[in-house]
């Protein structure tokens, strides 16, 4: 096999861990009946796999991996109408992570800090222009704070993963 072909596969593999990774970890939450307090609210445990992918592997591989995690747990585990929401927030949430990432002065868990109240925020507008109720704005400051408190231990998890499988790396 060809140098160039065993990276490819190489980023298959990769690709393919961590889609199964944040798919797994999808269903294991949805399962689960652990609340926030605020309707829909819940921890986002695979954007730990989405920032860890966004560290590791670049934003082009975060984003393919994170629209086809809402796609194929939308089909598998939910409805059109969740696959909507999380379509939503998945693209705020990665978007201004991105964007976060290249700016000095942004941890790992900054990002993901942003990523979980843009999360949130995208689902909350897709809610609004579905249903025509702005009164859902109301919510703003309950979703910040959750958003916020998620995206702070999602990325403290990712970056303990990422520091582990650096150092791994290293050895």
């Amino acid at each position: 096999m060809t140098k160039n072909k065993k990276s490819k596969v190489k980023k298959i593999a990769e690709y393919a861990c961590l889609l199964a990774f944040a798919m797994m970890v999808s269903y294991v939450e949805a399962l689960l009946p652990f609340q926030l307090g605020i309707p829909g609210a819940k921890l986002g445990l695979a954007n730990v796999a989405i920032v860890f992918a966004l560290y590791l592997i670049g934003a082009r591989g975060a984003f393919c991996i994170n629209i086809s995690r809402v796609i194929l747990c939308g089909l598998l585990f939910g409805n059109m109408y969740s696959m909507l929401y999380s379509l939503a927030g998945a693209i705020f949430s990665l978007l201004i992570m991105i964007f976060l990432k290249k700016l000095p002065g942004f941890s790992m868990i900054g990002v993901s800090i942003a990523g979980g109240v843009m999360h949130n925020m995208g689902q909350l507008c897709i809610a609004v222009f579905i249903t025509s109720v702005p009164v859902l704005l109301y919510y703003v400051p309950f979703l910040m704070i959750i958003g916020a408190v998620t995206g702070l231990l999602n990325g403290w998890l990712a970056k303990a993963v990422c520091d582990r499988v650096k150092k791994q790396i290293e050895k």
